[in-house]
């Protein structure tokens, strides 16, 4: 079983195209930026998303690809929140825990997210697109949409929902044939750990 995986991974990696390579590589770079909570996570990170609207289009993720369109309108309103500055020149935003109130939005948003994404994708699956698996993408389309909203107002939250991002991501793009993006989902995978981590001691500073 593991032989067989590792021999998709090699197959994968030798049909891996130079836009996904680009795009991982940028998604990589984003997340760590991201993690030391430096603005270069957003100009980086609109390479990768623009890339990947195109290359999940093409694989059929259509609920990856509308989060892909709503990561690139949230990097520019991410960016603008992380750049504010006061009178004093100090940056307005920081790193902190969500309210019980803010938590109960965040479950709010992912389920109407999930439920509106999971309908359209089983539409299109019987539709337009056999291929589409609605349940998983649904679940990794939605926690990014959770997790990108959370991280452009610098909630601490917002990793936990890259992590359940990042876990369903792994092998639904694997099965697509994205090995090299399945990959990136690995790594991103344990860089948001690394992420939640930073920001809970940072939040904890700051509280």
């Amino acid at each position: 079983m593991i032989l067989s995986i590792w021999q998709q991974f090699i197959e994968g990696l030798q049909q891996t195209g130079w836009l996904e390579f680009i795009a991982v590589i940028a998604g990589i770079a984003s997340v760590w930026f991201s993690r030391k909570e430096n603005i270069l996570v957003y100009p980086v990170g609109l390479i990768n998303t623009i890339i990947y609207i195109y290359l999940s289009i093409k694989g059929h993720l259509y609920g990856e690809a509308s989060v892909n369109l709503y990561y690139t309108i949230m990097s520019f309103y991410g960016w603008a929140l992380w750049a504010k500055r006061n009178e004093q020149k100090e940056h307005v935003l920081h790193i902190t825990f969500s309210s019980k109130k803010e938590l109960l939005h965040q479950a709010l948003f992912f389920a109407v997210f999930y439920a509106g994404i999971f309908l359209a994708l089983s539409w299109l699956k019987k539709a337009f697109a056999p291929e589409a698996i609605p349940w998983a993408d649904a679940l990794a389309s939605a926690s990014a949409y959770t997790g990108m909203w959370l991280m452009a107002r610098k909630k601490v939250e917002s990793w936990h929902w890259w992590i359940v991002t990042n876990i369903a991501s792994i092998p639904l793009y694997f099965v697509k044939g994205y090995v090299f993006t399945s990959f990136q989902f690995l790594v991103l995978l344990i860089l948001a750990v690394a992420g939640l981590i930073s920001w809970r001691k940072k939040a904890q500073q700051v509280a």
